[in-house]
């Protein structure tokens, strides 16, 4: 009688341990379900914000004329091809508190709230009594997001393009773990100084529309983990083994005693 209790608990104990560790099909599969016709995510700009660190080069017929508003070259090793991990940053100019810059002859300039575009045309009228007919360009040196939770590679990421999409960013930190919850990753964005949460679910198409499409510089994803990795946590592997060695040690203790 106590053998037969003995191994009815270790099947409950064993199908428990299924239950647990199964998941729905629903909750894995990325972009379920049809597209809205004429869906459409737009294109992204980057919009310059208070801290970022950005370049800007002066160029012109005149090479000589445009060494003056141009920062000295200085040997860094920069990866402009790639996603990069903590990687120092190349000299360029801060936008301060008050969204400025101190740019050389010119003076403060507000850049903050400017798109790049006309952040450019912004210094090249800046620059029409000095230059004839000048070129601008301007790079933001510090686009990165951060990617933490249930990702195979979590960690802060330098954006080389200024653009990337929540995918692609998910992608680049190595998909999630099966005990990420696909269904509510949350993107924490900060706007003008406040903190605002976004919670998308990867599962179906509705993704392509969301405000966080598009991440922005300094965004920060989070994955959670799933109910398994939480129980998990609380039972780990070695408790369980230990379960099982006590189970099976009765079991054998009450096979030998009622012979």
């Amino acid at each position: 009688m106590i053998v037969k209790v003995l191994v009815k608990a270790t099947y409950i104990f064993f199908f428990c341990g299924l239950i647990f560790s199964c998941t729905n099909q629903k909750n894995l599969i990325y972009f379920q379900g049809s597209l809205p016709q004429n869906e459409n995510a737009g294109s992204y700009s980057p919009t310059l914000r208070n801290d970022d660190l950005i370049s800007i080069t002066v160029m012109g017929i005149d090479e000589q004329a445009t060494k003056p508003f141009n920062l000295p070259l200085i040997g860094i090793n920069q990866n402009i091809g790639g996603y990069t991990q903590g990687a120092p940053s190349p000299p360029g100019y801060l936008i301060d508190s008050e969204g400025n810059i101190d740019f050389p002859v010119v003076g403060k300039l507000k850049l903050s709230g400017l798109s790049r575009f006309d952040a450019m045309n912004l210094i090249k009228e800046k620059l029409k009594p000095y230059l004839n007919n000048p070129t601008v360009l301007i790079r933001i040196l510090n686009y990165k997001v951060s990617v933490l939770g249930e990702v195979r590679n979590p960690g802060t990421f330098t954006i080389p393009n200024e653009r990337i999409t929540l995918p692609e960013a998910l992608g680049i930190a190595g998909d999630l773990q099966i005990t990420g919850i696909r269904k509510n990753v949350t993107v924490i964005r900060d706007i003008e100084g406040k903190k605002s949460e976004y919670h998308v679910n990867l599962t179906t198409k509705e993704l392509f529309s969301s405000p966080v499409y598009y991440l922005q510089q300094n965004d920060v994803v989070y994955v959670q983990p799933n109910r398994a990795k939480i129980n998990s946590s609380v039972v780990n592997t070695s408790n369980v083994s230990l379960v099982i060695s006590v189970i099976s040690l009765f079991v054998t203790m009450a096979v030998l005693f009622t012979r």
